[in-house]
């Protein structure tokens, strides 16, 4: 997933800059790299969470995990607030550099369901 938010957001940020000018282009760069680190960071506390639950000998640090929710939130928050204010170009692009995510996540199914075609399934 984290490769095709990668690959995706690269793809994109250069068809977005070609097609709709540099300044929508950083714009979507910069929501795709939100959307990126936002995504890894949740990645992280889910399987921190889930490594907390089956391993019970291990204290509990949830105010880590309400940190890292609240300041992936913030961060997108502060970085929208700055480009809404700069250009609204930027702001679109960035708005759509966000959805990366969703799109990687259709690569991924697509990519699951071929394979287990391809395996008979």
């Amino acid at each position: 997933m984290l490769r095709f938010i990668i690959i995706l957001g690269a793809a994109f940020t250069l068809y977005t800059a070609w097609r709709f000018g540099p300044i929508t282009g950083l714009g979507f760069s910069a929501g795709a790299l939100i959307a990126y680190l936002s995504f890894r960071s949740l990645n992280k506390a889910v399987q921190s969470l889930a490594s907390r639950i089956v391993d019970a000998k291990q204290p509990a640090h949830g105010f880590s995990l309400v940190n890292g929710f609240f300041l992936r939130y913030l961060l997108a928050g502060i970085v929208a607030y700055v480009i809404f204010t700069s250009s609204s170009q930027a702001f679109r692009g960035f708005l759509f550099g966000l959805c990366t995510p969703v799109a990687a996540m259709l690569m991924e199914a697509g990519l699951e369901a071929y394979a287990a075609l391809r395996r008979g399934y």
